[in-house]
C-alpha cells in the first residue's frame, strides 16, 4: 500500500465488514450514545452528509446507521449515534473504547450539498433525526460563507432527550445561526417553547424560492412538516428528507427498502419531496 496516498474504506466484498476500533463513546441520553470509530491511517471514510454505514457486532448482527459527523471532520475517525432499541444496539451499548465493530460502507446517496450553496437552509429534525442532519449542519457551518441564512428547528419529547446538547448551546450562541427548540413535555428547568416541532414555524419567515429545507425524524412527523414547508411556498424540489428507517441490507439485495421502483439504500436515503411525492408508501 502506498501510504502517501489517501485511501478510502474498502473491503474485498461489499458484504464483508472491516473491523475498526472504537476510539470513544459519549452518552447522550438514557437511550443514545455517540461512538467515535477510528480510521487507520491512511484510510478515509470519504462519505457525503446523509450517507450511512452498516454496523455489525460479531455473533449478534448488523444494522444501517447514519454517519453523524461532518465529511469535513472525518480525517482519522467518524461518528455514529446509536439508540438502544434491540439486540444489536444493546450489544453496541455494552462495548467499550478499544473494542472492535464491523463497518461496511459508506452506502447510499447523501444530500447534494453542492446544490445548496448560495441558498438559505432550514433544518427541521425531530428527536433522533438530528443525528444524520448533524452531519449536514456541521458541513454547512464548516463552509459558512457559501450559504445564506441557517435556521435550525429542533424538537424532542423531553429536554433530557435532546441530542448533542453542547452543540445546541454552541449553535445558540452563534450570530450566524438561528436556533429554535421545542419539547413536547417540559420539566421544571425548561424555559423554552412547549409543543410539537411544527409550532416553531410561526417563529420564522423565509424567502421560499431561495430556501432549501431538510428534515429527518419519526415517520409521523413528515406529513405535518411537509404541510408547513409547502404552505410556506418552498418548492417541492427544495424540500429534502431522509428515509433511512426503511433500510436493511444496505446494498439493494434484500428488497426490504423497495418503494415502487426505488431502493432507498441505493437511490437514497436522501430524497427531494419532488422525487417521492407520487409514492404512497414513502411517507
Amino acid at each position: 500500500m502506498n501510504t502517501d496516498r489517501q485511501m478510502t474504506l474498502e473491503a474485498p466484498s461489499i458484504y464483508q465488514p472491516i473491523m475498526l476500533s472504537i476510539l470513544g463513546i459519549t452518552p447522550m441520553t438514557d437511550l443514545e450514545k455517540v461512538f467515535k470509530i477510528e480510521l487507520p491511517h491512511p484510510v478515509s471514510l470519504d462519505h457525503k452528509a446523509g450517507q450511512f454505514v452498516q454496523v455489525s457486532v460479531l455473533g449478534v448482527g448488523e444494522a444501517p446507521i447514519s454517519i453523524s459527523s461532518s465529511p469535513c471532520q472525518s480525517n482519522n475517525s467518524f461518528e455514529i449515534c446509536v439508540r438502544r432499541v434491540g439486540a444489536l444496539t444493546n450489544a453496541l451499548h455494552a462495548l467499550s473504547p478499544g473494542d472492535l465493530v464491523g463497518i461496511r460502507g459508506p452506502f447510499g446517496r447523501g444530500f447534494p450539498i453542492e446544490r445548496f450553496r448560495g441558498k438559505d437552509i432550514l433544518f427541521a429534525p425531530g428527536g433522533l433525526g438530528l443525528a444524520p442532519l448533524r452531519s449536514v449542519i456541521n458541513e454547512v457551518l464548516d463552509d459558512r460563507g457559501n450559504y445564506g441564512r441557517i435556521i435550525i428547528l429542533y424538537g424532542a419529547r423531553q429536554p433530557k432527550e435532546m441530542l448533542f446538547q453542547d452543540e445546541l448551546h454552541e449553535w445558540a450562541t452563534r450570530e450566524d445561526v438561528e436556533l429554535h427548540l421545542t419539547v413536547d413535555q417540559a420539566d421544571k428547568k425548561w424555559k423554552g417553547n412547549v409543543g410539537v416541532i411544527t409550532t416553531l414555524f410561526s417563529d420564522i419567515q423565509v424567502s421560499p424560492r431561495n430556501t432549501v429545507a431538510i428534515t429527518c425524524g419519526p415517520p409521523v412527523m413528515y406529513r405535518f412538516i411537509l404541510m408547513e414547508l409547502l404552505g410556506m411556498g418552498i418548492p417541492e424540489g427544495n424540500i429534502w428528507l431522509s428515509l433511512e428507517r426503511r433500510m436493511k441490507c444496505g446494498v439493494g439485495k434484500c428488497g426490504h427498502c423497495q418503494m415502487d421502483n426505488i431502493y432507498v439504500c441505493q437511490d437514497g436515503p436522501a430524497f427531494s419531496y419532488a422525487e417521492i411525492r407520487h409514492i404512497e408508501e414513502a411517507l
